[in-house]
């Protein structure tokens, strides 16, 4: 049987998750940027840098975070936004010294 999802604990599955190019986590990236459980729904704010993410890479990382909160027993769901000015050059200077490619 599952394990009750709480946000502690979904919280806790997505931490590691790494973008796939940078050597980051998704939260460190503020990609990853809010988490809202209901029940064993998770809803999760996905913070993109710009409109025009590819919708390979934005599916990839959304399978990247759906996969262990599945584990979990939770049904995924997100809520796609776009990272505000501040947060988006959080996440350029982060990219810059930490990118590895595809």
């Amino acid at each position: 049987m599952a394990e009750t999802v709480t946000e502690e604990n979904a919280r806790a599955a997505i931490a590691p998750v790494k973008h796939p190019a940078i050597k980051r986590t998704l939260v460190d990236l503020g990609i990853a940027k809010d988490v809202k459980v209901d029940g064993n729904k998770v809803t999760i704010t996905l913070a993109l840098p710009f409109l025009g993410v590819p919708v390979q890479v934005r599916q990839m990382l959304m399978n990247s975070l759906r996969e262990p909160l599945e584990k979990l027993g939770a049904e995924v769901a997100f809520e796609v936004v776009i990272m505000d000015p501040e947060a988006l050059q959080q996440f350029l200077k982060m990219e810059q010294e930490a990118w590895k490619g595809l």
